[in-house]
């Protein structure tokens, strides 16, 4: 990106509106660009303060130029080569007379050497300005310079020397965050332990997790199961297992590329989001939820839009990360016919996430699931999008005596008293969810009478539950027709898949 804002200023383009937070370190960066030749000097504009030449005193400013319309004006007469940074003028820029200035601004700057650089972390061009603004995002520190910020924490607090092992797993837990927040997070985590090494690693994940609350739409997610609490779904888990491996250097040089996401259909309760959320345990990576419901803000136009792209900004900045998207097709339903009910919203921000997903490099994994698959646009289905696509089915026999065992260790060590066989037998069209609620019912009854629940206790809870598979027999019977020929099944073994014909 240094690269290229570099080229922009040296063909003269003469307005360019960078996207950051780091204004120290955006400011050095421009300023290194500025002593290339031609050299130029640089001037930064704040409300607070007016103009000021950078290097100087904030006490040296140019006369009456606090104003934004004072500040361009006082730009224009200049007529020694600049870069004019102007920081968060984004309150000012919608502006008829602020626009216009801008305008009358890059009109006159044609055949010198002078630019002006709109510095902010918000993005905010009027429709004015559209074709003659260039929008960057200014990256985040990569592992080079993060290396630097761990090399200065470790003289200053004179650490003993780590391992070029320990060295990685820091700074691979420090990728996402500014250099602002390296430093701060490896100071925190040498107050906290008084070193620096290998099991400081979750101190410095911990800054990461402040980063996604602060986002809003986001959610960090902290799973302690594993995927063996999970019953059944074989051939799903031992896809997942092929992969738990898929983001390392190895995966690279052997010529692998980075798995895109999975959708999971299926009927609900049968363990879909659970298995996304053991997933970041399988494979080690941290799991970020996206809430579709806050994307959506009507408050302002293109705010909704502006909130998906910042989420998907912040889950590329601390990959790799699993991108959880629970019951998608509630999300994107609306989308097609959204121009008659909200302006075209829904549409746009479901084109800008199909967009995102088909041209990512980042090692995002998105993991979405759903339940009413007739609901999404069928752009959404097709190959390229999703590495595969699985159907969930209720579960069958020795799946459902999988999933009692599961449920039953929980919460009691000896689960030899129980008949599993004769359970599973009188629940059959039971999901994974609806088994367990059995089970908690019998305990409530139970702990009620103030004795130890039994077989007959979970017998009764299950006969007095009516499952989702006969009050919405037609919506399962639908989906699973159209998984027959679309989608691979979750259930089945290896041997099992090899043997389908599709």
């Amino acid at each position: 990106m240094k690269e290229e804002l570099n080229v922009l200023i040296q063909a003269q383009y003469p307005l360019i509106y960078l996207v950051t937070s780091e204004e120290e370190r955006s400011e050095q960066a421009i300023a290194t660009i500025a002593q290339m030749k031609p050299q130029r000097r640089v001037y930064i504009w704040t409300v607070t303060h007016g103009i000021v030449e950078f290097g100087q005193p904030r006490n040296v400013t140019q006369h009456n130029t606090v104003s934004p319309e004072a500040a361009v004006e006082w730009v224009i007469r200049q007529r020694e080569p600049g870069i004019f940074i102007f920081k968060d003028l984004h309150p000012f820029i919608d502006s008829p007379a602020v626009t216009r200035w801008l305008r009358d601004a890059i009109a006159s700057f044609k055949d010198t050497q002078k630019t002006i650089l709109l510095m902010s972390p918000v993005q905010n061009v009027p429709i004015e300005l559209e074709k003659e603004v260039v929008v960057l995002d200014f990256p985040l520190p990569d592992m080079g310079e993060l290396n630097e910020v761990l090399t200065q924490q470790l003289e200053q607090t004179r650490s003993r020397r780590i391992t070029t092992e320990t060295r990685e797993k820091l700074l691979k837990a420090a990728l996402g965050l500014t250099r602002d927040e390296a430093e701060k997070v490896y100071r925190k985590a040498h107050v906290t332990a008084s070193k620096l090494t290998e099991t400081e690693v979750d101190i410095v994940l911990s800054e990461k997790k402040q980063l996604i609350r602060r986002n809003g739409i986001l959610e960090y997610i902290e799973e302690d199961e594993t995927l063996d609490s999970v019953g059944g779904l074989e051939e799903l888990k031992h896809w997942l297992r092929q992969r738990s491996n898929a983001f390392t250097e190895r995966a690279r040089e052997y010529g692998l590329p980075q798995p895109k996401g999975m959708l999971i259909l299926g009927v609900p309760g049968c363990g879909k989001s659970l298995i996304a959320k053991t997933t970041s345990r399988l494979w080690g990576l941290p799991l970020i939820r996206l809430d579709m419901g806050r994307v959506y803000d009507g408050s302002m136009v293109g705010r909704s839009e502006a909130n998906l792209r910042n989420a998907l900004k912040t889950a590329e900045s601390i990959s790799p990360a699993i991108l959880f998207i629970d019951e998608i097709d509630k999300a994107f339903a609306g989308s097609t016919g959204s121009a008659d009910s909200d302006g075209g919203t829904s549409s746009r921000i479901f084109g800008s996430f199909l967009t995102w997903m088909q041209e990512k490099a980042s090692p995002v994994f998105v993991m979405a699931t759903a339940n009413r698959v007739e609901r999404l646009p069928s752009e959404f289905l097709r190959k390229g999008r999703f590495d595969e696509i699985f159907f969930v089915d209720l579960p069958n026999n020795q799946e459902r005596k999988e999933i009692f065992q599961i449920h039953l260790s929980k919460r009691r060590r000896d689960i030899t008293r129980f008949d599993l066989d004769q359970l599973v037998g009188i629940c059959e069209g039971f999901s994974g969810a609806e088994i367990e609620q059995a089970l908690i019912a019998a305990m409530y009854e139970a702990f009620a009478q103030d004795r130890e629940f039994t077989q007959l206790d979970i017998i009764a809870a299950i006969k007095s539950t009516l499952p989702l598979s006969k009050t919405m027999s037609e919506q399962v019977t639908a989906l699973r027709d159209w998984a027959r020929q679309r989608a691979r099944p979750a259930a089945a073994s290896v041997a099992e898949y090899q043997r389908m014909e599709f």
